[in-house]
């Protein structure tokens, strides 16, 4: 049998992303009752090259709860293309362990890690996607507002996560909006796939500068760091250029009365978005975060099914 990975939304259909959030759905419910426990006598690999709270704190508990035994492996322990090649690292992995998760700069490192190897790989983030966020929101908004069509405003930078929740809206049938500096939108060929997906699925992909526009019949309001891990040199630019996209009080003013927020976090508060609104009845951040857990266990679940 081929094996399977998550790498990107784009690899999978809608009617498999609707499966995933509906299995997470339910291992959700019953969380140390019911779960499928896919990964026993199995041992998941972590390997992370950027830091991380959520992504990590999740997967490792996820691999346990599914009767597996999680490895966290240092990125500068294992060198991948520096201390030997990527696919030596993923040739020797494959011979031991049963599931990689990989957190990564370059996509392509993680394309050719799961090219080289025989078990599957998870993205835990890249510089270009962030799969398992997007399907974090995806499970949100379905606990908040069921199966409807969503309109769906991601005000900031045109980032990793920017483009992953604009392929779970697309696949899904949403609309999102996405506003910020120009310049900075997602990859002009990005937008044209997930239009192209939109075709087939009902859904809308627009681009505007105007952020009070986007956010007008938002059912969410969804943003991200300005200034992402590995461009920190470009902050304070970054910071001028992003002066006008901060979700607060004002902009929330502007979208309807009922409209909820998220973020992907960790935030940079003052910056891309205000305390209060972060902490305000409206955000739905940290709902978000706790469902990384229940996603990743249903995607798991779905590469060993």
């Amino acid at each position: 049998m081929r094996k399977k990975d998550l790498l990107t939304l784009f690899d999978y259909s809608t009617e498999d992303i609707r499966g995933i959030l509906a299995l997470a759905a339910k291992l959700k419910e019953g969380r140390g009752v019911s779960e499928k426990r896919v990964l026993s006598g199995k041992t998941g690999v972590m390997i992370f090259e950027k830091p991380s709270l959520r992504t990590r704190i999740s997967f490792e508990t996820a691999i346990v709860e599914l009767g597996g035994h999680p490895i966290n492996l240092a990125s500068e322990s294992v060198g991948m293309g520096i201390r030997e090649s990527i696919e030596d690292v993923a040739r020797n992995l494959e011979r031991v362990v049963h599931l990689i998760v990989a957190r990564t700069f370059a996509h392509e490192t993680l394309t050719r890690l799961a090219a080289a190897c025989s078990v599957p790989v998870i993205n835990a983030l890249t510089d270009t996607s962030h799969p398992c966020q997007a399907l974090a929101f995806g499970l949100t908004m379905q606990e908040e507002r069921g199966a409807k069509r969503l309109s769906v405003a991601f005000v900031g930078d045109g980032n990793n996560v920017c483009c992953s929740i604009m392929a779970l809206c697309a696949k899904l049938g949403h609309k999102i909006t996405i506003t910020g500096p120009k310049g900075y939108e997602p990859p002009a060929a990005t937008i044209n796939i997930c239009k192209e997906i939109c075709a087939s699925t009902g859904g809308e992909v627009l681009v505007t500068g105007d952020p009070g526009a986007a956010v007008r019949d938002a059912d969410v309001i969804y943003t991200d760091v300005w200034t992402s891990m590995g461009q920190e040199a470009e902050a304070g630019v970054r910071e001028k250029a992003f002066g006008g996209y901060q979700v607060n009080a004002a902009l929330i003013a502007r979208a309807p009365k009922d409209v909820m927020v998220s973020h992907c976090l960790p935030a940079h508060r003052g910056e891309e978005i205000t305390s209060d609104v972060l902490d305000s009845d409206a955000s739905v951040a940290y709902d978000e975060a706790e469902n990384r857990l229940h996603v990743q266990k249903a995607v798991i679940t779905h590469l060993f099914s």
